[in-house]
């Protein structure tokens, strides 16, 4: 079960923190490491503090954005060392593990981690279906980033050992992240074009929350064509509509 998740580490700026991610992962047993516009690597420093988890440096898929490494991921998860404004669904570790074990592996998971110095932003924390939280001392809550991959990656392994997967067996394919970015993409085109959202009055806390909506639903494949087939169709409707005045 732990070969269909992905940890995905954005703009690290120490290829420390990134071998020291890898020798986490093997100890664990977690194999996709994705790297996200890394400052250096690969690096001779990454491979020291591997300190033997070289095949997993060796495998580490390199992105250019997060999009990418995104794309066929049907469950995201984005950690942060604090607490967000944004009222998005928050997972304790153990929580994420015991969520991710109970799908039995039949989803293609991401959790993603931000940079040192600043974490994830708003806007990459809106890809995610889910926050991961780290709970510790409140006066020195900032893990290194290595650190919380470790956390993480050991509530998974010790869940995995004990897991009993949900029955899903009606259940459809998940969505990817590149189908609901596309689809996120479409409904805020729509919303301009039907005049709901406007270029100068359109407000990012109001999209932010539509895609919170979208995300929270766990949208299948099936029901992102059904979707985009309705907004398809409000285009064109709208299009007919102003070509007749």
């Amino acid at each position: 079960m732990l070969s269909n998740i992905r940890i995905v580490m954005v703009a690290t700026t120490h290829p420390g923190n990134i071998g020291a991610a890898a020798r986490a992962m093997k100890n664990m047993g977690l194999t996709d490491l994705g790297l996200v516009a890394p400052r250096t690597f690969p690096s001779d420093e990454a491979d020291a503090r591997a300190a033997g988890a070289d095949d997993i440096l060796a495998r580490a898929k390199v992105f250019d954005s997060l999009d990418e490494a995104l794309a066929d991921r049907q469950q995201i998860v984005g950690a942060s060392a604090r607490l967000r404004t944004i009222a998005w669904p928050q997972l304790t570790p153990r929580e994420c593990a015991e969520k991710i074990a109970a799908l039995g592996g039949r989803q293609k998971i991401a959790i993603v981690f931000g940079r040192e110095h600043a974490g994830l932003t708003n806007g990459e924390l809106e890809r995610c279906h889910y926050l991961l939280h780290i709970p510790c001392n409140p006066e020195f809550s900032s893990l290194n980033v290595a650190a919380a991959i470790q956390v993480v990656s050991y509530e998974l392994f010790q869940a995995v050992q004990t897991a009993v997967p949900l029955d899903d067996e009606t259940g459809g394919q998940m969505a990817t992240g590149e189908e609901m970015e596309s689809f996120h993409g479409h409904l805020i085109q729509t919303l301009f074009d039907v005049g709901f959202l406007h270029e100068r009055k359109s407000s990012p806390s109001l999209i932010r929350r539509l895609r919170r909506l979208f995300n929270r639903a766990e949208l299948e494949t099936t029901d992102i064509n059904i979707l985009r087939g309705i907004l398809t169709a409000i285009q064109e409707r709208t299009r007919r509509d102003l070509s007749r005045c």
